[in-house]
């Protein structure tokens, strides 16, 4: 079975890339509204693009034509969290898709403690173990409905105690949750190693 991507609807070309690229990390992004208060989503278009700096990039996609608040406040306040979140927290991490009107913090709605950045002002999931604290980089505009990707440089690491070994994280002991195709998650699962 063959499609040509120009004859794709864009749910259609969403449900084939959602499908194929599996599994995908999830970020938890936590932002700051004009009025100070924090937006909570999940976003699978993740990973890391350099290390020297350190930086991450995002893709956030449009909803009924207008900006995500995600996107909408990171290009105001210059900078996020990337919370990861791991296998306790995924029924809170699937509640915060939920589409909650601007004025509602998904953090209050779903009793989420937080913590405070030291290099800006978004505050991180206290649950997670870990979080990175990002000032915006660079926003690139793609596609036709178009998709920001934001890429942001990582400004400090928090990791759980005990979680970094000489600045190693062993997956098993973080124990990330990653995003399928659908309605579906998974977790890490076996570990294959090949030394």
């Amino acid at each position: 079975m063959d499609f040509d991507a120009s004859d794709l609807t864009l749910q259609q070309a969403y449900k084939l890339m959602t499908g194929v690229v599996v599994p995908r990390p999830i970020a938890w992004v936590s932002t700051l509204n004009a009025e100070g208060k924090i937006n909570l989503a999940p976003f699978s278009a993740f990973t890391f693009v350099s290390h020297a700096p350190p930086m991450i990039a995002i893709s956030v996609g449009m909803r009924n034509g207008d900006l995500k608040d995600t996107a909408r406040n990171i290009l105001a306040r210059k900078e996020f969290v990337v919370n990861v979140a791991n296998h306790a927290l995924l029924g809170a991490v699937h509640q915060s898709s939920f589409e909650y009107p601007p004025d509602v913090s998904e953090v209050d709605a779903l009793g989420l403690a937080v913590h405070p950045s030291h290099h800006i002002q978004t505050p991180r999931i206290a649950q997670a173990p870990a979080a990175l604290e990002c000032r915006l980089h660079q926003c690139l505009e793609l596609g036709r409905e178009p998709s920001r990707l934001i890429v942001g440089e990582v400004l400090r690491f928090h990791v759980r105690d005990g979680l970094a070994i000489d600045n190693k994280i062993t997956a098993a002991d973080l124990d990330p949750i990653s995003r399928l195709g659908g309605p579906n998650y998974a977790t890490l699962g076996k570990v294959v190693t090949i030394t």
